[in-house]
């Protein structure tokens, strides 16, 4: 059944809506990256870059990493933009633009996200790597889609009662990722742990400027939380959206944070581009391992 116009978006020269993309501009080897500038710190080190280009937010470059053809998307920031990429995405994959029909045979993406995150266990230190096993949503946004064969409702419980979370506020949703991708990332200089998604910077991750929160002891109870030796390790914006939207989609996932900040003891990078360097190189080297 033909999807109809308004629902798949395409543009004048036949790219896909927001990322202005054909089908053959991507590799099936992706990297999210949150700011448009760090596309360019990712793929500085590339042997050559095939396609480039950028609507709004997106950017996006595809080229050679020692052999194996990768794409840089910038996704700016927050779950809301990750609902336009991934979904534009798996339609460049999986929809046949010219009849508007989605294909038979699926095609299934790895994306890695690099990005920067809090972390909220004072052991986890400053300049440190975490890899998500778990992302949280606590943003509401993967509730408008059917989650139920995704979500994991004992330790979505068990984070309720914990923190006496409130109704008021969006049902948690937690989703595991890619164990394929957590393998090959993996390392001895790779903490692990669930990773909070929040809607916002500030007042959803506990932040106080001039704004009383609703829960100024939500913190804690998340850093306290303990389901199995798995805990709440650091904070940030997109993770979960990522890994909730890939599992619908039947695409692979993995979310590789550097921790610049530490929100138990309110300490920050002194110099956080040589962290976000370092993750980048860590994680490139990874992938083609």
């Amino acid at each position: 059944m033909s999807i109809k116009n308004s629902e798949l978006i395409l543009n004048s020269d036949g790219s896909i809506y927001h990322l202005g993309l054909k089908p053959l501009d991507i590799s099936n080897n992706i990297i999210f990256v949150g700011d448009q500038n760090r596309v360019g710190e990712v793929t500085k080190h590339f042997e050559c870059i095939e396609f480039e280009s950028q609507n709004r937010e997106f950017k996006t470059q595809t080229g050679i990493y020692k052999g194996k053809r990768l794409s840089v998307i910038s996704t700016g920031i927050g779950s809301d933009n990750i609902d336009i990429v991934l979904n534009e995405l798996d339609a460049l994959v999986n929809i046949d633009f010219k009849t508007r029909e989605i294909k038979t045979n699926k095609t299934i993406l790895s994306i890695v996200r690099i990005g920067t995150s809090g972390a909220l266990q004072p052991n986890i230190a400053i300049d440190s790597f975490v890899l998500s096993t778990y992302g949280m949503d606590i943003n509401g946004m993967l509730q408008s889609y059917n989650i139920e064969n995704i979500k994991n409702d004992k330790i979505e419980k068990a984070f309720i009662k914990h923190t006496k979370w409130s109704p008021k506020k969006p049902y948690p949703v937690i989703v595991t990722n890619s164990k394929r991708l957590e393998t090959i990332l993996s390392s001895n200089l790779t903490l692990k742990g669930m990773t909070a998604t929040c809607g916002g910077f500030y007042g959803p991750q506990g932040r106080v400027l001039r704004l009383k929160l609703q829960d100024d002891s939500l913190n804690h109870k998340m850093d306290s939380f303990d389901y199995d030796g798995l805990k709440v390790t650091n904070f940030e914006m997109e993770t979960s959206a990522i890994y909730g939207l890939s599992k619908l989609l039947g695409h692979e996932a993995c979310s590789m944070n550097a921790i610049l900040a530490n929100r138990a003891i309110g300490t920050f990078s002194k110099n956080p581009q040589k962290t976000i360097d370092k993750l980048i190189k860590y994680t490139l080297n990874k992938l083609i391992s």
